[in-house]
C-alpha cells in the first residue's frame, strides 16, 4: 500500500436526514437531565460532556437511528459554526491584556514554545504512524492543537488546584484557539479548498480582525457617550449584541468570522471591562449550551460502524496523540519554572482537545482535502477519547492536590 493510502471511510448518505425538531427534543431532554444531576456529577468522574457524547453515539443512525446526521449536513455545519463563533468571542472577552502582560511567563511558555513543539511532534507522528504526506500531517496537527479545559472543569474551577496551574490552563486555552485558527484556514485554503489567491485569503483574515476589533471598540465608545447608557438589567445583553453584530458584518463582508469573533472579544474586554464582566455569565451559559448541542451532533456521527473502519495505525496515532505528545512536551517546556513536578505533570496531562477541534474537523470533512473522511474520523477519535479521559480524571487530580495540601504554618 503506498504511503498515505488507506481504506476509505464510507459515510452512509442514503438515509433520511435527521429532523431538526427531533434533535431539539433529544438535546432539551439531555440538557434538563444534565442540570438535574449536576450536583451529583460535580462530585463524580462523570460530566455533562460525557453524557452528551454517549447519548449522541447511542442516538446515531447505526444504533437507535434517532439522529441521522452526516458531517455534510447543514444543521451540523451551522451549529458548529455558531458554537465556535460563540466560543472564540467569549474566550476573547476573558483576555485582559494588562493582566496577561503581568503574568505571561507560564502561559507564554505553553503558547510560544509548547504549542509549536506540540504541532511539530504531532505532525511528525502523523507522518511516521499514519504515513501521511506533509500537508495532511500539518493539517491534522493544526486541528488538534487547541485545548479546552471546559472538558476538565474541575481542574480550572477548584481552589485545591494551585492558582498558577489554573491560570496557565485558562490563559493557554483562551488564546490557542485563535492562534491555531489561521494555520487551519491557510492549510484548508491552500491544500483542500477552492483556488484562492494569497491576496484574497490575506484580505479575508485581515478584514475579520479589523471588523471584530473595530465593532467592539466603536460600540464600547458609544456606550460612554452621554446621550446613551445601558440600564443595569440590560448590560449583559451588550456583549451579546456586539457579538451578533460582528457575526453579521463579517458574513456580509466575506471576512473570516472566527478571527472577527476572537478580535471582537479581546476588544470588548479591553475597551470596556465593566460591560465585558457583565456579559461573562450570560456568555458562558450560552456558549456552554451551544457546545453541548454541537457535541451531541458531533457524537451522533461516531457510530461503531464508522469507528470500525479505522485501521490499527489510526487507533495507534490517536492513543499516542493523547498520551504521549502533550504530557511529554509541556513538562519539558515548563522545566525549571516555578511549578513543582506535580504541577508540571498536571499541566501536561490536562490538554483536552478543544471544542474548536470539533469544528475544524467538520471543516476538513467538507473540504476537498484528499482522504478527508479518514482525517475526520481520526480527529473525531482523538476528540472523543480526550472528552472521556480528561473529563473523567479531573476530580481525581483535585483530590490528589487536596490530599497532599499541607496546613498553613501557625
Amino acid at each position: 500500500m503506498p504511503a498515505g493510502a488507506a481504506a476509505t471511510i464510507n459515510f452512509p448518505r442514503t438515509l433520511a436526514r435527521a429532523e431538526p425538531m427531533t434533535f431539539l427534543l433529544v438535546f432539551s431532554g439531555l440538557l434538563l437531565t444534565a442540570v438535574l444531576v449536576s450536583q451529583w456529577s460535580a462530585r463524580s468522574i462523570l460530566s455533562s460532556t460525557v453524557l452528551f457524547l454517549a447519548a449522541g453515539i447511542l442516538c446515531s443512525r447505526a444504533a437507535l437511528g434517532v439522529i441521522a446526521f452526516d458531517p455534510g449536513d447543514p444543521v451540523v455545519s451551522t451549529l458548529a459554526e455558531v458554537a465556535l463563533f460563540s466560543v472564540l468571542f467569549t474566550e476573547g472577552a476573558k483576555i485582559k491584556l494588562a493582566d496577561l502582560c503581568s503574568a505571561w511567563r507560564l502561559p507564554g511558555r505553553a503558547l510560544l514554545l509548547g504549542m509549536p513543539l506540540f504541532f511539530a511532534a504531532t505532525c511528525l507522528l502523523a507522518r511516521l504512524v499514519l504515513e501521511f504526506d506533509w500537508p495532511r500531517s500539518c493539517l491534522l496537527a493544526a486541528v488538534l492543537s487547541p485545548t479546552d479545559p471546559v472538558f476538565a472543569a474541575a481542574v480550572v474551577g477548584r481552589k485545591e488546584v494551585p492558582f498558577r496551574v489554573r491560570h496557565l490552563l485558562n490563559v493557554e486555552s483562551g488564546v490557542n484557539d485563535g492562534l491555531a485558527l489561521p494555520a487551519v484556514v491557510l492549510l484548508l485554503e491552500l491544500y483542500g479548498g477552492e483556488s484562492t489567491s494569497p491576496a484574497v485569503l490575506a484580505a479575508r483574515l485581515a478584514s475579520g480582525l479589523g471588523i471584530g476589533a473595530a465593532t467592539a471598540l466603536v460600540a464600547s465608545w458609544l456606550e460612554r457617550v452621554p446621550v446613551f447608557g445601558a440600564a443595569s438589567q440590560h448590560r449583559p445583553l451588550f456583549g451579546l449584541a456586539v457579538g451578533l453584530l460582528i457575526f453579521a458584518l463579517s458574513k456580509a463582508a466575506g471576512a473570516n468570522e472566527y478571527l472577527a469573533a476572537f478580535a471582537g472579544g479581546i476588544g470588548l474586554a479591553n475597551a470596556h471591562r465593566g460591560l465585558s464582566a457583565d456579559f461573562s455569565g450570560l456568555g458562558q451559559q450560552l456558549t456552554e449550551s451551544l457546545k453541548l448541542a454541537a457535541v451531541l451532533a458531533f457524537a451522533s456521527l461516531l457510530s461503531p460502524e464508522l469507528i470500525g473502519q479505522l485501521s490499527g495505525r489510526d487507533c495507534l496515532f490517536a492513543l499516542l496523540a493523547l498520551l504521549a505528545v502533550r504530557p511529554v512536551v509541556i513538562p519539558i517546556v515548563l522545566w525549571r519554572s516555578q511549578l513543582d513536578w506535580r504541577e508540571r505533570l498536571v499541566a501536561g496531562w490536562f490538554g483536552p482537545k478543544g471544542f474548536a477541534s470539533v469544528v475544524y474537523g467538520v471543516m476538513v470533512f467538507r473540504s476537498s482535502v484528499p482522504d478527508g473522511e479518514r482525517l475526520f474520523m481520526i480527529i473525531s477519535l482523538v476528540i472523543a477519547g480526550s472528552m472521556v479521559v480528561h473529563s473523567s480524571t479531573d476530580h481525581l487530580v483535585v483530590r490528589w492536590f487536596d490530599r497532599n495540601e499541607q496546613p498553613p504554618p501557625g
